[in-house]
């Protein structure tokens, strides 16, 4: 959960809601502060068959750790923190294999996103990309197109660069072409509420929405696909590549946008048929961005360079086939952790201005665009995940799941179950924490039941993405919220119905997955 609410003021219809969930956040922390330490002495005394020492004191630790990710009585990266270091003092393993998966290779796969990333906002190409989209000749100023493009421009931008980045760079856009239908109506003799225009709330949570659907299409769109790429290399010894995960992330982002914008069309429709000053608005904000600069060309070098060196595998192995020795030796040279750190190690060599000694992006930026918070908390997933598969507990906890199950369930029904745990989870908490909490259990119960532990793995992944219902589901949602323009009840009532159809559509990739319909 992020408190975007905190930086950026809640407009005055919505400040008694914003004191709500201050209240409820405060209770959420008391109750977690006291009870996270109970529950995790309850579970440590208590006697439990079938484990052994350390797997029966380590789940007591992620008794603790998980509470404490739901309620936040600390910052979430620093219960990341407090469960390998607690394994250590308990005994359950070493020092050195509690905190290795904190130099785990996807760290430095998310680091290299991060660095391209923040090359792209500092230097506004991320801007350049967006404003190029929605000034296409197709998009004109019908209301229904603009909210495709503004739809388009925050799912490919955000499959690259940060959600909440670039929800915060769409905002404005959408909020200024808002104005400009304002302006327009108001000329007309039709002056209109935008807090109460059905078509502004809809192009808000368009905003918001397509934000989290595009980071589906990558690895490193959003912190759950990374999350559940390690948990499957740690725990299952299976590696997902860049481009494999590209095909089931197109597919899936393809079909919730669709259901996003299918849904948000028909419930906020516009009641005019061209938006003037729309295209204008567009035009001069693209007119202001100037020519290309020297750090813009150099940050869209960097990315094409680490892009290709991603999907190149998957190029390979179409090309050549997957026992190809080129392909082995590709792999080898260069796994995808190596292809981000090229990309963004490239933006401190290619300079922008020689004699000044200026780089494409400097150190300082740099380290501001990283989420190491982000990155501590994946490195306390994959710690306790991997002492979980080391002491046992996955395999007991799998047994008791199955068996809860009824023994042998289908391989979709397992699929479907931690689906919808997993987005239920990241609905009230922060969808990492969801991902590291759902993640083993899911690839646990999966090896358990005798399964390939990719489509369970894909769908939680998938599923943690599907937050739409709340402002405190993702950032994207808390940044629109605070526009004012998206009554609660709406955004509950419009995430509802994608919630549920997007649970129905993830089993599509996964399903295509089981008959040998896609790349494996």
């Amino acid at each position: 959960m992020n408190n975007f609410n905190a930086e950026k003021p809640l407009a005055p219809a919505q400040q008694g809601s914003g004191g709500d969930d201050s209240r409820f956040d405060r209770q959420r922390r008391i109750i977690g502060a006291i009870f996270g330490p109970i529950c995790a002495i309850l579970v440590w005394i208590t006697p439990i068959a079938g484990l052994s020492p350390e797997a029966h004191k380590l789940l007591a630790i992620i008794t603790l750790v998980g509470l404490w990710w739901i309620t936040e009585p600390v910052p979430i990266p620093v219960t990341s923190l407090i469960g390998p270091t607690l394994c250590v003092v308990f005994g359950v393993v070493k020092m050195k294999e509690a905190f290795a998966p904190f130099a785990n290779p996807m760290i430095f796969l998310f680091m290299g996103g991060f660095m391209i990333a923040k090359a792209m906002m500092v230097n506004g190409l991320d801007k350049r990309i967006a404003y190029g989209i929605m000034s296409m000749k197709w998009v004109g100023d019908s209301p229904r197109r603009i909210f495709l493009a503004v739809g388009l421009a925050c799912a490919l931008c955000s499959g690259w660069i940060s959600n909440t980045a670039t929800a915060a760079m769409m905002f404005p856009i959408a909020l200024g072409l808002l104005e400009a239908i304002s302006e327009m109506m108001a000329a007309n003799g039709k002056p209109i509420n935008l807090k109460t225009y059905k078509y502004a709330t809809g192009l808000m949570l368009m905003t918001a929405y397509a934000c989290s659907i595009g980071g589906v299409l990558t690895p490193i769109g959003t912190p759950p696909n990374i999350i559940m790429l390690g948990f499957l290399s740690e725990l299952a010894d299976v590696h997902v590549s860049f481009f494999q995960w590209m095909v089931w992330g197109f597919v899936a982002m393809v079909a919730y946008f669709i259901i996003a914008y299918v849904i948000l069309v028909r419930m906020f429709p516009a009641d005019v048929d061209h938006i003037e000053g729309a295209q204008k608005f567009i035009g001069e904000k693209k007119k202001g961005l100037g020519r290309w600069t020297r750090a813009q060309k150099n940050t869209l070098f960097a990315f094409l360079v680490a892009v290709t060196l991603w999907v190149m595998p998957g190029i390979l192995s179409i090309a050549l086939g997957t026992d190809s020795e080129i392909l082995n030796n590709y792999n080898r040279l260069f796994p995808e952790a190596v292809a981000a750190m090229v990309g963004a190690l490239l933006l401190f060599l290619i300079p922008v201005d020689t004699k000044q000694h200026k780089m494409t992006l400097d150190w300082k930026d740099a380290v501001a665009g990283v989420e190491w918070g982000t990155l501590l908390l994946f490195g306390g997933g994959l710690a306790i995940g991997g002492m979980m598969y080391a002491t046992g507990l996955s395999g007991w906890i799998g047994d008791q799941i199955i068996n809860f199950m009824g023994g042998k369930p289908s391989e979709l029904l397992l699929v479907a179950v931690f689906c919808v745990m997993s987005l239920l989870l990241s609905e009230l908490t922060s969808h990492t924490a969801a991902t590291n909490m759902i993640g083993p259990l899911a690839i646990g119960a999966a090896v358990t039941a005798g399964f390939s532990p990719i489509p369970v793995a894909v769908g939680v992944a998938l599923s943690a993405s599907l937050g739409f219902m709340l402002p405190v589901s993702t950032p994207p949602n808390a940044i629109v919220y605070a526009s004012g323009y998206i009554p609660i009840t709406k955004m509950i009532k419009t995430g509802v119905y994608i919630d549920f159809i997007g649970i129905a559509i993830v089993t599509i990739p996964v399903a295509l997955y089981l008959v040998g319909l896609i790349v494996r």
